[in-house]
């Protein structure tokens, strides 16, 4: 026994000591509805896409007003073979037509997209899951968080612990321009092509400029929807691809806590 003023007793070095053990918990992340039509969304675009690129090697000229045909002077040009001997490309051969089955995909694969964002957006404004989860905060759009997303961006940073149980402003800003804005247009500018649409609503074809503008709209919303596709894919992959998927299927998402 150690007596007062005497040397402390040393520890004995063969007793274990105490490792601390890691818990991982799950927390949820993404609601059942957000997930089912987050994924038929993706079949479905990609489906267009490529029903998509099909249809424009039929054509790929672009106009802008009422009318465009090969007779026409061109906005501008794919420069791309066709699959159509009547468009001249400038290439000496021309690519198998795939037009028909394209079309009629193409028409489907738009209608399980509408009606899927149809109801992803009722969900979103009736159980305020757009308020919640993606409509940035005063903070979040002052210019020093702006500046600080963007950097970090730029750099390839990968995200932070925090950034995956919740969108970061560049990311709520981009969700937002994507769901209001370029999936409407794109939308929009498909239904005017369609003469059944145009005749219903005459107004909206013309609001566009003509069928032939409402193509050509269509076509760079179409764009910025693919690099809107690639820039998510990139951060997915900086993040962790892995554990964003399982989280985007699950719905929750791992959190890791040293025990004591």
């Amino acid at each position: 026994m150690a007596t007062l003023g005497s040397a402390p007793t040393s520890v004995d070095a063969s007793l274990p000591t105490a490792i601390p053990v890691a818990s991982v918990t799950s927390a949820p992340r993404h609601a059942l509805l957000v997930r089912v039509t987050h994924w038929i969304f993706t079949l479905s675009f990609f489906a267009l896409l490529a029903t998509g690129t099909e249809i424009l090697i039929s054509h790929p000229r672009f106009y802008w007003g009422e009318t465009g045909n090969v007779l026409t002077r061109a906005l501008f040009q794919i420069p791309i073979p066709s699959s159509r001997t009547l468009v001249q490309t400038g290439y000496g051969y021309v690519l198998p037509d795939q037009n028909g089955w394209s079309r009629a995909l193409h028409f489907q694969a738009g209608w399980v997209a509408v009606l899927t964002g149809l109801l992803y957006a009722l969900y979103g404004l009736f159980a305020g899951h757009f308020r919640k989860h993606l409509l940035p905060t005063k903070a979040d759009v002052s210019w020093r968080s702006l500046s600080s997303a963007i950097a970090s961006h730029l750099r390839f940073a990968r995200p932070t612990a925090a950034e995956a149980h919740s969108y970061n402003v560049l990311q709520r800003l981009a969700y937002l321009f994507v769901i209001f804005v370029l999936v409407p247009l794109v939308i929009w500018t498909g239904l005017a092509m369609s003469l059944a649409f145009a005749s219903a609503f005459p107004w909206s074809v013309a609001l566009l400029g003509g069928h032939q503008s409402a193509r050509t709209l269509h076509f760079f919303a179409s764009i910025a929807l693919v690099l809107f596709l690639l820039v998510h894919l990139v951060m997915i992959f900086l993040a962790g691809f892995r554990n964003r998927t399982r989280t985007m299927i699950t719905g929750s998402v791992s959190r890791t806590k040293e025990l004591p």
